[in-house]
């Protein structure tokens, strides 16, 4: 199994529960529509600590195989595509479990 972590800062601070709302919707809307990808779970920051990121995700693949589809997969894409213009910075870890 590969475990897939992403987290984002909003770009729009003003904006940034919507915004986080909305990134949170489009990513778990891909829960059980792409091959591989066994778990989607989005939170969003509670604001307890001011340095924090906004939205995180927390994913599960059966393999690297599978991870390396899903970055490509239309639907991914199309996410990618709706979010990506709500987000500024972005880190990513992965790991084998």
């Amino acid at each position: 199994m590969l475990k897939h972590v992403v987290i984002w800062k909003i770009r729009d601070p003003a904006r940034k529960a919507l915004h986080a709302a909305q990134v949170k919707a489009e990513l778990e809307s891909l829960a059980g529509r792409i091959l591989g990808l066994l778990r989607v779970e989005v939170g969003i920051d509670i604001g307890y600590d001011g340095d924090a990121h906004d939205v995180v995700l927390y994913s599960e693949f059966t393999d690297r195989a599978a991870l390396d589809a899903y970055q490509t997969h239309p639907l991914h894409v199309a996410v990618k595509q709706v979010i990506g213009p709500l987000l500024a910075a972005r880190h990513v870890v992965d790991w084998e479990a």
